[in-house]
């Protein structure tokens, strides 16, 4: 009996040990998440909203999920924001523009010519840069998950190509409220125009501004070639779009629940950058196809275009911030091997 008790005991022992080091069965709670954003549902972004919310289905068994809103059904990017922080939505994809004026470090982001290529992009996204503006967002109300892309900027317009930098010049450029957008073009000769996405395509249709600027996929999803005939592609900045969750709905989120959106999170930027990126030269041929008259500034133009608008960065630090405007420059000296 002795020996047999011992067995017992070693038995139970052993189960014990191993169901300590099984990981708990994680707790989730039946939760659809509104998600705003201003573009087009065929617009790239979709494809991380979808790809977010597949990952939540699948591990939630179907308990968690996203339901997108698109075309800013809910309010364009700063209104939609508000919301966010109010709690009124769950959660907003929304450009960093609209975060700007809430976190200086965002704001970085908007700097002419700032990244080289997807490979610089990528880095600082999801690098040290990335933790650092995340820190900062709790404080406004705002959770950072993870950061998507809207994609290089190009320029369009209805009057004339432009081959030179002079060309920017009398036209009317419709650009986001932003402070830093409407220094870069009014050091390039041209007169930018601060308005709600929602309300670009009419202006550019009345002729209320000639001209605006925008990644690819964005201008095609938005049919901006019914109204437009040049396109440059002058790649002058860079557009991401965070991916934010209210900090009240957070709050209310447990461990498990918390953890799953910033694992999905970045699983939907996989999905989201991949599709984004294989827009780009979708678009541009769909654009051209459409009639729009596409041209590149020469090498010699480009550099003087950059050179132009090279004071936006001086200018820019009290709107960015030293100490933010020093960690971003930092990075990228890192990334480059400087």
């Amino acid at each position: 009996m002795k020996r047999s008790a011992n067995l017992i005991a070693a038995s139970v022992l052993a189960i014990a040990t191993v169901l300590s080091a099984m990981p708990a069965s994680a707790k989730y709670n039946a939760r659809t998440f509104k998600v705003s954003n201003g573009a087009a549902e065929d617009h790239p972004v979709s494809a991380g909203v979808k790809g977010m919310s597949a990952c939540m289905e699948k591990a939630s068994d179907g308990k968690m999920k996203l339901r997108g809103f698109y075309n800013g059904q809910l309010g364009d990017d700063a209104e939609a924001t508000q919301s966010v922080r109010s709690g009124s939505i769950e959660m907003v994809v929304t450009g960093a523009a609209a975060i700007g004026g809430i976190e200086p470090a965002m704001s970085a982001f908007e700097l002419p010519f700032l990244f080289a290529n997807d490979a610089e992009v990528d880095a600082i996204m999801t690098g040290p840069y990335f933790d650092y503006v995340a820190a900062k967002m709790p404080a406004h109300g705002l959770v950072l998950l993870s950061i998507w892309e809207n994609g290089f900027r190009n320029s369009t317009n209805s009057k004339h190509p432009i081959k030179a930098v002079a060309d920017f010049q009398g036209l009317n450029f419709r650009v986001m409220q932003n402070n830093i957008f409407l220094d870069t073009f009014r050091r390039l000769g041209a007169n930018p125009v601060p308005m709600a996405f929602g309300e670009v395509f009419t202006a550019l249709e009345t002729k209320a501004v000639d001209g605006q600027e925008n990644p690819l996929p964005l201008i095609e999803a938005s049919r901006f070639y019914e109204v437009q005939k040049y396109l440059t592609l002058t790649r002058h900045a860079y557009s991401p779009t965070p991916v934010l969750i209210s900090k009240m709905v957070w709050d209310k989120l447990n461990a498990d629940e918390q953890a799953l959106l910033e694992k999905c999170a970045q699983e939907g930027r996989v999905a989201q950058i991949a599709r984004s990126r294989e827009a780009v030269n979708e678009a541009l041929e769909k654009l051209r196809s459409a009639g729009m008259e596409v041209s590149e500034l020469p090498a010699n133009e480009m550099t003087k275009l950059r050179e132009i608008v090279a004071p936006v960065y001086e200018a820019a630090l009290p709107t960015i911030g030293e100490e933010n405007y020093n960690k971003m420059t930092t990075e990228l000296k890192v990334i480059r091997g400087h």
